[in-house]
């Protein structure tokens, strides 16, 4: 099971987006486990999940968290905007696939 963790603001903002790779994720016959939270969770779920995905809106914080998971072999990467804007969960999930060793 691949295991994808979305991070922003409040963890609110990426709720609709979740939903949306959850679907794709289903119709592809991939599970997946795909969740939002807020930045301030983002260590306390470093060793649960796979990969770790940004909104746009925090993309400020990259540097600093992709530090941190690089130690544990993990990557943090910013989703595409348009992707994010647009709800295309089928688009953010293969990007968060292809960033799964």
């Amino acid at each position: 099971m691949k295991k994808i963790l979305l991070l922003c603001q409040a963890g609110m903002s990426t709720s609709l987006l979740v939903k949306k790779m959850t679907e794709a994720a289903q119709k592809k016959g991939i599970e997946a486990e795909i969740k939002a939270v807020g930045l301030e969770k983002f260590q306390e779920n470093m060793d649960q999940y796979d990969v770790f995905l940004l909104g746009p809106q925090v993309k400020y914080k990259k540097a600093e968290l992709e530090k941190i998971a690089a130690e544990v072999g993990k990557k943090v990467e910013v989703i595409n905007t348009v992707d994010y804007g647009m709800m295309r969960g089928d688009k953010v999930l293969d990007f968060a696939l292809g960033l799964i060793k």
